[in-house]
């Protein structure tokens, strides 16, 4: 019997983390996994990541470089329990058989499958839409009810896919008897923080080295990549309207914490006498410091990977043991055979 309530996030392996990345959902996750009310499992999802064009070696050494580099940000494998979904083969069983109970109109309306699919036409004649990039939010609904988790931390785009994993499991119970719970968003106050070469788009790692700031990256990238940000395009500073890019930088200043000089700093621009160099500086001396602490743990860490494979081979073992339970009484209500 669950006496905590249980908590789903994945992470897809798609390179190094960035400040989004972190300011968006990891720091959240430190923070939910430290709330005694909580059991948290958490996942690297590198099957998701398949949907789109990669390269074997690639795929391997970033989700291995993303489980170290979770904890290095304050993931605890004593509070939380992290795993890779690949290790965990009940996530694609279960994907199949609520497959069965989820319609081609809901995929077919699904925006970030359309977004995708369009991403991938512009690249050119050689990458093709695959049937696992119009299917993934199935396995993304698998991912969240294998484990029954009553509450999934999102953002605002992520909220068609939890809304489809609902209607599944409420599909499901219909069908088959009430068993999955109907997981609820849980919504937190995340900072929106822009592309550095194009502040008006999400960062993202997909549009480029200039638009985002590693988390690990050394001190000389974070100061070359926020020194040539954004800010004005105009006169925005002498009509008293802030820009989208010199927004953005005081937004990244305040989510490091660094809340007196960003008011020192903007109180210059109402006044009409701020410098950029000087929010630029701010911003990049923020970041530094916010990161060096993760970085040290990171190198810790780097040291010794086998004791990192040991625990997360552990904790997906963990995570496999709870997911067991799930499709063994899937299977009963489902008509499927159990193997003893």
């Amino acid at each position: 019997m669950i006496t905590k309530q249980r908590v789903l996030s994945c992470i897809q392996p798609t390179g190094g983390l960035h400040i989004g990345n972190y300011f968006g959902a990891i720091k959240n996750w430190v923070r939910l996994q430290n709330e005694e009310k909580y059991q948290c499992i958490f996942g690297v999802v590198d099957l998701h990541a398949m949907t789109m064009p990669y390269r074997p070696k690639d795929l391997a050494a970033s989700t291995t470089n993303l489980v170290i580099e979770l904890l290095a940000c304050g993931i605890d494998p004593e509070k939380s329990i992290l795993f890779i979904q690949s290790f965990v083969p009940q996530h694609t069983e279960l994907a199949w058989i609520l497959g069965c109970v989820t319609s081609y109109g809901e995929l077919s309306r699904m925006t970030q499958f359309k977004d995708k699919a369009d991403q991938l036409e512009s690249i050119g004649s050689d990458h093709f839409v695959s049937a696992g990039l119009f299917t993934y939010p199935i396995l993304q609904a698998a991912d969240i009810l294998t484990y029954r988790a009553q509450f999934v931390p999102v953002g605002k785009d992520q909220e068609q896919h939890l809304e489809l994993a609902r209607n599944i499991a409420a599909r499901f119970n219909r069908q088959f008897g009430d068993y999955f719970l109907e997981p609820q968003p849980l919504y937190t106050e995340t900072p929106k923080l822009g592309s550095l070469g194009d502040p008006l788009r999400k960062m993202s790692k997909s549009l480029g080295e200039r638009h985002y700031i590693g988390l690990f990256e050394n001190e000389e990238y974070i100061r070359r990549k926020v020194r040539s940000a954004v800010t004005d395009i105009g006169d925005e500073q002498k009509s008293g309207v802030i820009s989208a890019g010199v927004e953005n930088l005081f937004n990244i200043l305040k989510s490091c914490g660094a809340h007196d000089i960003a008011r020192q700093l903007h109180d210059e621009f109402v006044n009409g006498n701020l410098k950029y160099a000087s929010l630029k500086e701010a911003t990049a001396d923020a970041l530094i410091a916010l990161t060096a602490e993760f970085k040290e743990a990171k190198q810790e860490l780097e040291k010794d990977t086998a004791t990192i494979s040991r625990q997360i081979t552990r904790m997906s073992q963990r995570a496999r043991e709870i997911a067991e339970g799930t499709i063994n009484d899937v299977r009963k209500l489902t008509g499927l055979p159990i193997l003893v």
